[in-house]
Order: structure tokens, then sequence, then C-alpha cells
């Protein structure tokens, strides 16, 4: 025999424990906001829960309505975490009038009308409408980010809304499901119920866990000072450009930025100038980049550019935009202000170079060189066949290109 006391329970002291739970992660994740919806939804329901118990020891319609507040109050915080979670805005406005629109059924049905399938109709209305506003973002997560947390979150939801209809269905056919029905089936309910709402939990903490895993392996792929690409991150994004240009042959450029002059910045002007240098520039040639295209930063005040679907002459042209960036902003420059000079060397992919990326940088490295000994501020471009004729004189002195 199923105790429906000591089902609701087993219910209120699990999500007071999974309350406690989220409230450990929103505290020590502060940024993870939807572990906040999900904590206060945890301890909401079991608020709800605890005050619809007592409607068997009181006299009172009173617990009644107020433990179904919190129930569907509960429905919605789990929903608008499940929104946040995704980053998406939570309408507060259509989860307390949906709230306001159930409960006033119940109040109609119970002290006006007294309709025990009507009132368990606006009950299951409430607690239904949430979770199946927030069903597509997890049948459907937007930019890459499916997790099995979410897989399971929605193969629960999808449950728990069969589970209502079921619940509905009988009392429409005659059957009381209901808690007045003193039946095993509300019992049988109330079980698959916490079943449910326990791994609908663990689902969430499973998106919170992948979610959190993945922020660590970002981490670990950024610089921390500038916020771009590190040198991990580059080689990983050079070997797969170099595996795909094999493949299709298509081409892609690679660019190498060095500071000029920035040891004599950290010695002249300390080294917190010399970092907000480093932060400065990559602002700058952040604008100047296309969206496809990544900024690393490789060393101390060395950054590379992977350029993909370009030729040489594409990745020069880029390579212009961003010294002339440069130069303006130097230019501008006034009293403490302290001016950026760069030097760029700019290579292409080819066959020879194959799926070995160090091949590559060696290039760009060389042309590097040659740009800093044309007397720096300058960019270069690794040409293996130059031009047989010299440029005419008064051509475009920025570009120069070396075998």
């Amino acid at each position: 025999m199923l105790s429906v006391p000591t089902l609701w329970t087993v219910f209120i002291a699990n999500f007071l424990a999974l309350g406690l739970i989220w409230a450990y992660v929103a505290r020590s994740y502060p940024k993870f906001v939807a572990a906040r919806f999900w904590m206060g939804s945890a301890f909401v329901g079991s608020a709800g829960a605890m005050t619809a118990l007592l409607r068997m020891f009181i006299d009172s319609a009173v617990p009644t309505v107020v433990g179904a507040a919190g129930i569907i109050a509960a429905c919605c915080l789990a929903a608008m975490g499940i929104q946040r979670f995704h980053d998406r805005p939570v309408s507060w406005r259509l989860m307390a009038a949906t709230t306001m629109l159930s409960l006033g059924g119940i109040v109609v049905f119970l002290f006006v009308v007294d309709h025990m399938l009507l009132r368990m109709a606006s009950y299951t209305f409430g607690q239904a409408v949430p979770l199946m506003l927030a069903l597509p973002l997890l049948l459907s997560p937007p930019q890459d980010r499916a997790s099995p947390g979410a897989r399971l979150s929605a193969i629960v939801i999808i449950a728990v809304i069969g589970m209502f209809a079921v619940r509905t269905a009988g009392n429409l056919f005659g059957y009381d499901f209901s808690a007045q029905g003193q039946g095993q089936v509300h019992g049988f309910l109330v079980l698959v119920l916490l079943f449910l709402s326990m791994t609908l939990n663990f689902g969430f903490l499973l998106m919170a866990i992948d979610r959190l895993r993945n922020e660590v392996a970002d981490l670990a792929l950024l610089d921390d000072l500038t916020g771009v690409a590190n040198r991990r991150h580059l080689l990983q994004r050079l070997t797969e450009e170099c595996a795909r240009s094999e493949r299709s042959g298509a081409p892609f450029a690679l660019m190498l930025i060095d500071l000029d002059g920035f040891k004599t910045i950290n010695d002249t002007h300390g080294h917190a100038a010399g970092d907000a240098c480093l932060k400065h520039f990559t602002l700058m040639a952040q604008t100047r980049l296309r969206p496809g295209d990544m900024l690393a930063r490789t060393g101390g005040d060395e950054f590379c550019v992977v350029l993909p679907s370009s030729s040489l002459r594409e990745a020069a042209a880029i390579a212009r935009r961003v010294l002339e960036v440069c130069r303006r902003d130097a230019e501008a420059c006034t009293g403490s202000e302290i001016p950026i000079a760069i030097s760029i060397g700019v290579a292409e992919w080819d066959r020879g170079i194959g799926q070995f990326p160090d091949r590559l940088m060696a290039n760009a490295d060389h042309a590097l060189y040659a740009a800093k000994k044309n007397g720096k501020n300058d960019f270069a471009v690794y040409d293996p066949a130059p031009p047989l004729s010299p440029e005419p004189i008064g051509a475009d002195q920025s570009r120069r290109t070396f075998a």
C-alpha cells in the first residue's frame, strides 16, 4: 500500500536537499544564473508540497490553494532556469499570468463552484504550460549548446506532460485521481511525479556540469590577459586548417605580428602599461579582422592571426588595414599615452607545407624578420616566387616580398 503522506514527505525532503545543492552551486558560481532559478524552484516546490500536506491535518481549503501556488511557481522557476541557461530572457509577466490564471481557476472551482475536474484541469494547466514553453530549448538548443543533460531533461518533461495528460483523461472518464479519491492510483501518480521531478533536477545538474566543463575548456584555450586565443588554441586551429586545405586545395594565410619596442615600454612605463598596450592593440586589431578570422596571442608581445580561405594578396590587404589602424592610433596619441607600432609577417599555405603548421609559422616568421629589417612599423609577405622585375619607383612600399 502506497502511503500518500509518506510520499509527500519524501518529496519535501528530497527537494529541500536539491535546493541546498543548487544554493551551493549558485554561491560557488555566481555567473551561473540558471542555478538561482533552479534553487528557487526546489525550495518553493518543497514549501508548496509541505503546505499541501497540511490539508490532511487541517480542515481548511487554504493549504490546497497555497500548496498549488507553490507547485505551479516551482514549475515556472524551473522553466525560467532553462531559459536563462540558454541565455534567453525570462518573462516574469508571462509566468505570473500563467500562475494567476491557474490559481484563479482553482479558487473559482473550489470556493464558487465546487468542481473537482475543472479544479484539477486548472492545476494541470499551471504546471504544464511553463514546461511546454521551455521544452523547445531543450530539444533544439542554439549554438552547439546540446548536452546529455538537456536531452534527459527534455525526455523527463515530455514524460511529465504525458502523466498530466493521463491524469486529465482519467478524470474526464470518471476516475477520481485526486487526493480526495483516496485511491492507490493517486499514490502511484505521486510516486511517478516524485521520480520524474528528481530525474529532471538530475538533468539540470548534468546541464550545469557540462556548461562548467565547457567553460573550463574555453579558459584553457584563451589568453588570460587579452581574452583572445592562446598558443594551444592557435596550434589546434592551424592543424585543422592545414588538413582542410590539403584535402580541398583551398588557400588560407597566417599573419605573425610583433609589437615594436615592447620591452622599452615595459622598462620605461612599467608592466601595467605594457599590459594595457597589449589589450589596446587586441581591440584595435579585432576591428580590422573578419568574423571568421582568429586572433591569438602566442607570447609576450607576439600575436598570430589565422585567415581562413584567404590568398596571399587578401592577407596582405588585411595586414595593411591592421597596420594603418595602429599608425592612426599612434598619431593621435598625446601626453602620457603610449603609441603602439607593429611589424607583420604574412605567409600563405601551399602544398609544400602540407599538414605541418610549424612550417607555415616559420614562413610567417621569416616575413616578420624582413619587416623589422626594413625599418619596423611595416609588413612583409613571404613569397617563394617573387616577380622577375623590380617594382617601379613610387609603388606602395608598405608591401615587400622576399624569397
